[in-house]
This record gives C-alpha cells, sequence and structure tokens, in this order.
C-alpha cells in the first residue's frame, strides 16, 4: 500500500492473478468510454430526475467533468465530479451556524448516526464499517458547516451506505437516550448506587475537554473567537466543555429541523459511477419528501473594528508563548520592502500549487469535497475553483500590469487594515486547577437546582440507559431493524486481483531505505532528530533558506523519517532504517537528485541558532501531539517490552522520545548535538547501505533510471569514511519478552489506555483469525462498552506487527477500560456472537487489506516490508477461511488470561490508585 538499483518491478510483478467482478453490477460502469467523456454529453437546462443541469465544464488541470445541478423543488444545490477513479465519493454538507457554546452542531452531528427512521438500530453508521467496503467514512463539524462523507470501489456498496447516509442525515431518530449518551447527562458515579455522586458523562462532553487541554487547540480557537466576535465564528462549533450542559434535547431537535433540510444541502459525488443513479436514488429516498424553505443560515460580514485591538488568554503550563507583535512587526517590514516577494520565491509556490494539481492520493475525491467546502459553504462557485489553472494566469497577469501587487495587498489587508488583533498567550500553573475548580462549580449549581424527585429520575434515567437501551434495545429493535441495514457478503467483494501499470500524471516518486545497522546504540535516540533537520539546515552552497526554496521550486517534497519493519514471519527479526522521500515532475529530476547529492555529500551542521529553532519547533510538535495522538503513545509503550521492534518504536516514536527532545530544547548548549549530528550522518546515508524505489511514468522510467545511476555513482565517490555494512535484516533471537504496567500522569483530564499482547506474525496461520477477532470485538463489544457505555470518544482493538493491541481513546476512565479489555475477550470464549457477526468483521478487514493504492504507492508494501502478492493472495484466503471455531480457539490460546505476555500503558491524570499499586511504573 514499491524495487532496487538494477531491478524494476513490472505488470507482472504486481498482479495477483485472475481479475474477478465478483458482485459487481455490469450496468453500474461503462468502460466504453470514460467517465469525463459521458459527463460531457450533459447540457444546461437538461432535466434529471427532480434536477436541472445547470453547468457542464471540463476542468482538464485535475482529468474531470464537473457537471452543476439544482434540485427543482427544494433548491438543493449539487455538484458531480466525474473522473476516472474507482474510489467513488459521496457528500453532503449542511451550513450549521451555532450561536453559542453549547456545541449542538457537533453533538448534533454525533446523534443523527445513532439510528434513523429507515435504520432505527443502534448506530447504523458504526454497524456499515463492518457491513461495506467503504474506503473511507466519516463525518465533520466546522465551524459553520457539517460535512457527512464516505467512499468505495464497489458499486452496490455506494448504493448502501448513500441509502444510510441520506437516510441518517434527513430522517434520524434522535432518540433522547442517544442525546445523553453522545451529548452529556447527569449520572450517578456508580449508576448501580444511587447514593453515589452526580457527575457529567457524554462522549462530546469527554472529547472537547480532551480538545481543549491542547494548547495550539486553545489558541487557535480564541483567536477565531475573538476576532469575529458577533456572530457564529464568535462561539465554538464542537462546544466548549463547561457551556455544554446547557444544552438541551429539545433545543438539539429544533436546531436539526432548521438547518438538516435540503434547500440548506450541498451534495457533492465524485468518481467513474453513472450520475444518473446517484440522482436518482437521493431524489427517491430523500428529496421527494421535502419542500422548499428559506433556511437563514447564511453567516453576516462581522462589523469592521475602527481600531486594532488586543487580548490575551492563559493556557496549561508546558505552553511556549512567542511574541506576537514583534513577529508581526518583522513580518510587514519583510513583506513590503524591494525582496519582500522575490521572483523565484512566487514560482516556487506556483510550482508548489501544479504539484498539488497533479500528484493523485487514494482520496482525490475526499480532498476535492473539502478543498471547496468553504467556498461553497458561502455561495462561492465550486466549479470555478476548481479551475486552478485560470486562477494562476489571472494572477500571472495582476503582478505583469502592477509589479506592487502583493505589496498592496499587504498594506489594504495587513498594515492598514484597522481589524487586526495581536492575541498572546502564556502558561498558568493553575491553569488545570482551574478548569477543575469550574467543572466542580458548574455540577454543584445543576446539582444544587434538583429536588430529590429529580435526582431519583436521574438515577431511573440511568439505569435505563444502563439496562434497556442497551440490552433490551438490542434484543428488541436491533434483531428486527438491523435487517433493514444492507450487508455485502464476502462473495460481493470486488477483489482487485490484478494492478496495471498506470500513469503518474507526470510525476516521478523516489524513495529510499537507509538500514541503521552500523549505528551505535547511543546515537538511536538522536536518529529522529537527525531526519527531522537534515533537510532544514541547508547543503552544498545554500543556506537553509535557499535549499528551502529549491526544494519548493524543484519538488513535491523531500524528507526522512524513520522506519521499523517488522518480518512478515518472525517477531524477532526486523529492519530497522530511514526513509527517503521524495516527488517531483518529470522535467525537474535532475535537480530532485542534485538536492539529494548534496545532502548526502555536503550537508550543514555549523548553524547552532538553526538547529536550536528546529530543535524548539520539534520538541512543541512532539508535546502538543500528545494530547490528540495519547492512543498512539499509549500503544507504543505498552508495547515496549513485548517485541524487539516494540522496543526501537518506543525510543524512535513513543513517550520516551518526547522526554529526550523537551531535555534537548532546554540545553542552554547545543554544541555537543551538533557535533552528534555528522556522526549520524556517516552511518546512514551510506550508498553501500541503501535500496532504492523510483515509481514513474513508463516513457520516464529509463530516464529516471539513468538519473538514479548519476545519483548513486555521486554519493558513492567519497569512499572516506563508509561503515562496513551488515545484513539488512536484525535478529534478536534471545529477546525474552516480559509484563509492564506503565502510568505516565500527564495534565489532561481525560485518559489514553492501551493493553499489548505478544501473538503470532504475518504469515501465521492464526492471524487471519486474529485479525477478524479484532474488528469483531470493536464493533461488536468494545465500542459499546468503551464509548456509549464508558463514555469515552472511541476504543477498540487492532492487530499487528505480532501484537494484539486494545486501546481508549480520550477516556474518562482507566483501570474501569483495563477490565472492559479483559471481558471483551470472555465475551468471545463464550461465544456471544454470530456468523453475520464474523461475516461482518471479515468485510471490515476486507476493506482495509483491499483498499485502493495510488500510483505513487505501487508496490511500497513490497518494497518496505517484503510481504509479496502471493503472501497477500494467501493471506486473503485464510481470512475467507476464518470460523467461528477458530475465533474462540485463538481467543482462548493468545488472549486468555494465563496465556498471554502482555503490556499496559495509560496516559491521564492523577491517579491515587495507580500510585499505591507496585504492579505500576509510574514516570
Amino acid at each position: 500500500r514499491w524495487v532496487f538499483v538494477g531491478a524494476r518491478l513490472t505488470n507482472n510483478d504486481l498482479s495477483l492473478g485472475k481479475s474477478s467482478f465478483q458482485g459487481q453490477n455490469p450496468s453500474w460502469r461503462f468502460r466504453s468510454t470514460s467517465a469525463t467523456e459521458r459527463a460531457l454529453q450533459y447540457q444546461a437546462g437538461q432535466k434529471i430526475h427532480g434536477f436541472t443541469v445547470k453547468e457542464v465544464v471540463a476542468v482538464p488541470d485535475l482529468f474531470l467533468t464537473a457537471v452543476k445541478l439544482t434540485h427543482d423543488n427544494t433548491g438543493a444545490q449539487y455538484l458531480h465530479a466525474a473522473r476516472d477513479d474507482k474510489n467513488n465519493l459521496f457528500s453532503v454538507q449542511l451550513r450549521t451556524t451555532p450561536m453559542d457554546n453549547t456545541g449542538v452542531p457537533h453533538i448534533l452531528e454525533h446523534t443523527v448516526l445513532c439510528g434513523s427512521e429507515k435504520y432505527p438500530c443502534r448506530d447504523p453508521f458504526f454497524k456499515m464499517l463492518n457491513r461495506s467496503l467503504s474506503t473511507f467514512m466519516n463525518a465533520f463539524t466546522a465551524s459553520d458547516f457539517t460535512m457527512y462523507p464516505f467512499s468505495t470501489q464497489n458499486g452496490k456498496d455506494f448504493q448502501n451506505l448513500l441509502s444510510v447516509y441520506l437516510d441518517a442525515v434527513f430522517f434520524p431518530c434522535l432518540r433522547e437516550l442517544d442525546f445523553w449518551q453522545e451529548g452529556w447527562r447527569l449520572e450517578n458515579e456508580n449508576p448501580t448506587d444511587p447514593t453515589s455522586p452526580l457527575v457529567f458523562k457524554g462522549v462530546v462532553f469527554n472529547e472537547m475537554k480532551g480538545a481543549f487541554s491542547d494548547n495550539e487547540r486553545v489558541y487557535a480557537q480564541h483567536l477565531q473567537n475573538k476576532l469575529y466576535p458577533d456572530h457564529t465564528y464568535g462561539v465554538v462549533s464542537g462546544g466548549e466543555p463547561l457551556a455544554i450542559p446547557d444544552l438541551s434535547w429539545k433545543q438539539l431537535k429544533h436546531f436539526h429541523a432548521t438547518h438538516y433540510h435540503p434547500s440548506n444541502a450541498r451534495f457533492f459525488t465524485y468518481g467513474d459511477l453513472p450520475l444518473e443513479q446517484h440522482l436518482k436514488q437521493i431524489q427517491e429516498e430523500a428529496l421527494s419528501k421535502f419542500e422548499r424553505t428559506e433556511p437563514d443560515t447564511a453567516v453576516p460580514n462581522q462589523p469592521h473594528w475602527d481600531r486594532p485591538r488586543e487580548d490575551h488568554v492563559t493556557c496549561s503550563p508546558d505552553a511556549m508563548a512567542p511574541d506576537a507583535a514583534k513577529q508581526n512587526t518583522l513580518c510587514m517590514s519583510y513583506l513590503l520592502g524591494d525582496n519582500g516577494f522575490e521572483e523565484e520565491r512566487i514560482e516556487a509556490l506556483l510550482h508548489k500549487i501544479e504539484i498539488q494539481m497533479k500528484h493523485q492520493s487514494t482520496s482525490f475525491g475526499l480532498s476535492l469535497a473539502s478543498y471547496i467546502a468553504s467556498c461553497w459553504n458561502h455561495d462561492g462557485d465550486p466549479v470555478q475553483l476548481l479551475k486552478i489553472s485560470d486562477s494562476v494566469a489571472q494572477f500571472r497577469k495582476a503582478l505583469k500590469d502592477n509589479p506592487r501587487f502583493l505589496q498592496e495587498k499587504v498594506l489594504h489587508y495587513f498594515k492598514d487594515n484597522t481589524h487586526r488583533l495581536t492575541l498572546s498567550m502564556s502558561p498558568d500553573e493553575a491553569y488545570l486547577e482551574k478548569q477543575v475548580k469550574a467543572e466542580q462549580e458548574k455540577l454543584q449549581k445543576k446539582v444544587q437546582a434538583l429536588s430529590e424527585s429529580d435526582k431519583k429520575d436521574i438515577y431511573e434515567k440511568g439505569k435505563l440507559y444502563a439496562n434497556t437501551y442497551r440490552r433490551i434495545a438490542r434484543q428488541r429493535h436491533e434483531k428486527d431493524a438491523c435487517i433493514c441495514l444492507m450487508v455485502l457478503s464476502p462473495s460481493d467483494i470486488c477483489v482487485p486481483v490484478q494492478y496495471c501499470e498506470q500513469p503518474t500524471n507526470g510525476m516521478v516518486y523516489f524513495r529510499a531505505m537507509c538500514s541503521l545497522n552500523t549505528l551505535p546504540e547511543d546515537l538511536k535516540l538522536y536518529v529522529p532528530l537527525f531526519c527531522s533537520v537534515i533537510t532544514k539546515m541547508g547543503c552544498g552552497g545554500l543556506d537553509y533558506r535557499q535549499q528551502a526554496q529549491q526544494m519548493e521550486l524543484k519538488t513535491g517534497g523531500m524528507s526522512i523519517s524513520t522506519s521499523v519493519n517488522p518480518d512478515y514471519s518472525n517477531m524477532d527479526m526486523y529492519e530497522q532504517g530511514v526513509l527517503l522521500s521524495s516527488s517531483c515532475l518529470e522535467r525537474n529530476l535532475p535537480d530532485m537528485f542534485h538536492l539529494w547529492s548534496d545532502i548526502f555529500n555536503s550537508p550543514h551542521f555549523d548553524d547552532e541558532e538553526r538547529l536550536r529553532v528546529l530543535v524548539m519547533m520539534s520538541a512543541q510538535e512532539l508535546a502538543n501531539g500528545i494530547s490528540y495522538s495519547g492512543h498512539m503513545y499509549a500503544m507504543t509503550r505498552a508495547a515496549r517490552s513485548l517485541t524487539p521492534i516494540g522496543e526501537l518504536q518506543e525510543t524512535f516514536g513513543g513517550m520516551e522520545q518526547v522526554k529526550f527532545m523537551k531535555r534537548i530544547a532546554e540545553m542552554p548548549d547545543l554544541t555537543q548535538v551538533l557535533r552528534t549530528l555528522p556522526r549520524i550522518k556517516r552511518h546512514i546515508l551510506n550508498p553501500l547501505n541503501m535500496r532504492c524505489a523510483v515509481n514513474a511514468t513508463p516513457q520516464k522510467m529509463s530516464d529516471a533510471t539513468g538519473q538514479l545511476d548519476n545519483f548513486m555513482s555521486n554519493v558513492a565517490s567519497n569512499k572516506k569514511d563508509r561503515k562496513p555494512v551488515r545484513s539488512d535484516i536484525t535478529e534478536e533471537p534471545n529477546f525474552k519478552p516480559c509484563q509492564m504496567k506503565t502510568f505516565f500522569p500527564m495534565p489532561f483530564p481525560i485518559n489514553f489506555v492501551s493493553e499489548c499482547i505478544r501473538t503470532v506474525p504475518f504469515t501465521h496461520e492464526d492471524y487471519a483469525s486474529l485479525n477478524i477477532l479484532s474488528r469483531m470485538m470493536t464493533a461488536k463489544y468494545l465500542h459499546g462498552e468503551i464509548r456509549e457505555k464508558g463514555g469515552a470518544y472511541g476504543g477498540g482493538a487492532r492487530v499487528g506487527g505480532g501484537l494484539f493491541t486494545f486501546y481508549s481513546y480520550r477516556d474518562p476512565n482507566s483501570l474501569q477500560t483495563l477490565s472492559t479489555f479483559r471481558k471483551s475477550v470472555d465475551w468471545v470464549r463464550s461465544g456471544q456472537f454470530t456468523q453475520q457477526d464474523i461475516d461482518e468483521a471479515k468485510l471490515s478487514v476486507f476493506s482495509a487489506v483491499d483498499s485502493p493504492v495510488a500510483p505513487s504507492n505501487k508496490g511500497m508494501g513490497r518494497f518496505l516490508s517484503g510481504i509479496t502478492d502471493e503472501l497477500k493472495q494467501a493471506h486473503r484466503e485464510r481470512l475467507f477461511a476464518v470460523t467461528d471455531k477458530s475465533l474462540v480457539d485463538v481467543a482462548g490460546r493468545y488472549l486468555g488470561i494465563g496465556q498471554r505476555t502482555c503490556g499496559v500503558a495509560i496516559l491521564g491524570p492523577e491517579n491515587d490508585t495507580i500510585k499505591k499499586d507496585p504492579s505500576w511504573v509510574v514516570k
């Protein structure tokens, strides 16, 4: 999901065997003409299933045809991007403009996905994750719109998912119990004990507590709110945690009625499936049931300030607060000077736009939907937005007609603009205590307003939530209602079993793996730092600014990152290295390799101030990333003591690396670090220690091979300081896994919890069963217990690298969640699942196994892991063969108490129970 110097992948190398189109309705895809050509046949004014075509435009820059329509009866807007891409996408976005901080659009986004008129079962959205081959399913709440996108490569699957999405958005159940679960509720801390204290619970409530524990998020939110204070941008659309409990169920339903209407909707479809089928289904299943309204949802202009303003916010203690006013002054002086907009710099940015246009990712449709969303939401023309070349040409003409065009824009919008905010942020040692106190005061205010009857009612509702909703609703409603949900069976899978060579739109992609086998152990902690700075310090005759400019002007990006790849058949073997990645337009191939040559032969390691800036940025990014990716850090730490690769991954990207970078950032003198970087370079950037991959068009492959040969000759010419190379594979046959439980106290109000268990590698006969098991446990047990019942934002299980890993994300619970992990194993071993549950889990796994691969990434899985097409096919066959017996068997043999070697890690607030338990290591 790539070939060595001197060898090249051919069509046959990438073949998986015979082609198969099982379950694919042949009338859905017409191969005689392309999707773009078919779309060009539509005419303005043409009527199609209740819609009228308004405009048909070819967009050659993006290799698509845009068809703009409106719905006759409701006024709903529609844009179809016909493109020869089988990963088809649907999206519906609605303008949602909250006027308070209760998070009503965010909670509504969650709640509409909890069941609808046609599909009244619990969480049809999450159930379809296991019943389809979707390549993407999600929903987003922005400041002023909410979007519901999905994508899939399968025609029947597209129809199924479209039906679920349409019903969810326009005809949701919006049950009060769903509001309690997803939004907020008061509940006894122990739901079975009416005397236990009342607490706030709810998925969005806990999610936003986690979001506002990140200082960058706090700063960005305040910046927007204070710059546009007079309408919807002055509030928190996601919900301010202490304001969320002010939202009522009635207000939620009213917001849906006024905002979730076709007259307030914008539909977008993308791909090679016929437009007519989409329009017919959307008309019949949704729009035909509505009449036009005049939604009052437009965002008025913010009144312009007559003078600049200043403001200040506080945050948690670890933040770094820049001098914004000083930076603004320096930036303005630079931009308004004669050298502020150098021609080469402008060309580099325009080149970057061209690269972005031509690089085709597997989620190109989703990227387009996101790209046009804001402009379209404010009644801009999305088709015009897609004509990127026209915009670039218009810009070039404006610059030619007026050489100071950009300086005048800076004067108008920045320097002379009185609507300007200077916002500073500083750490407050008491920040977290104040947050806890504010929540307690809010809670007490709510509780004090309750009568004894109210408290009894809350207790009864808590029992209803815990029992009726979870048991009776599932037994009674889901048994019947979920039959309504469409499902693909394994025989419907349209497996892409043959890869054809595809054009890369005139791009060349280069990768190289450099082994770390000769690197001394004491230098390994420095490798991520080396990777982050080596392309940003300058090289050859270029300082770091010139290097960055050349990279933007001549490439689509150049990066180096750590790469640790487990062996597919032996858990104590792995490959450790760094991965070089870059891309360029075909015409810039020599320039790209020249830049790599300079990085190899003459990198700059003499600018301590530049290094300090990069170190500070890297340390801050790592620290800020914990609040967003804490579950990844917990999983990495839990795996540390179970496999050799686990220990290395903790060193490169775990909490150990976070701590290390914090220590480096606090060093007053970085001379020792500067001296370390050349030592690492001599071991890593060694042409005798590399293997490479090139992805290009067939016409350019010969050229690319020649340029790669030149590059290799150039960097190999200096034999000085070259180290002898050992085998690429590292083996640690004497590694002994051990159990370890680690707790990291963090300044968060929520937890990230993980438990990892050592199991088997990819080619082992039990791996497929464990893979299916992880998906089934996630969908059928862990999701309900951790999210619905526990109030966490998410949780589940996954398999990879020889480990079975449980995790939870933004979780108000910690030890209780660990208990849930263990109970999930008991649930499997007792056989409380059906054949349908297994089939759904298989579909979920296959949607990942056979997800689309972009032309730039063809063969990359093989290049990195050595997993051939034959190994992939054998894995598919083992997945098909998984049975209920094999699931119960592997659950007992690998996950049962006494059968497993496991690691546990928790990142979260202070926990006295853990601190008193000697079995935990507290960091």
